[in-house]
């Protein structure tokens, strides 16, 4: 399962997409909240490998401008069990069609990881210390008004 939980963040992601369509402008910002808990004492490898692998592609896609901003944060203290989470990665993108496209850093790859194998390995290895991911569309409200 684990293999092919890209495959249904994007299904998330595009479901959310189609109910915002109706509710929010085209070309309005889009923001993601990734949630990731992991095994347990494997949290700053997990951070580690994001950030050696995966991050670069976002910083990317945020300097062509697809990506507005990134930011990533671990919880100080611990939760329970049942709530806890490791790490967070809000992403906000230009809008909802750069959030679902499958090939978003695609183009990055070869261009930053030359050995591809390598990376595939280490990508799988960051998904394999993961229990749980999940993705939360959220969005700003005015409560001042």
């Amino acid at each position: 399962m684990k293999a092919h939980l890209p495959f249904y963040i994007l299904i998330f992601l595009v479901t959310c997409a189609v109910s915002t369509f109706g509710q929010a402008k085209p070309d309005a910002t889009f923001t993601v909240e990734n949630y990731y808990k992991v095994k347990w004492g494997y949290a700053d490898e997990f951070i580690s490998l994001y950030k050696k692998n995966h991050y670069p592609l976002l910083k990317k896609a945020q300097e062509k401008g697809d990506i507005l901003q990134i930011i990533a944060e671990k919880p100080r203290l611990h939760d329970s069990e049942e709530s806890r989470w490791d790490f967070r990665v809000t992403l906000v993108f230009k809008n909802v069609q750069t959030a679902v496209d499958p090939n978003l850093t695609e183009p990055y790859k070869k261009v930053l990881y030359p050995n591809l194998d390598q990376l595939v390995k280490e990508e799988q290895h960051r998904f394999e210390l993961l229990l749980a991911h999940w993705d939360i569309e959220v969005q700003t409200l005015d409560i001042e008004k």
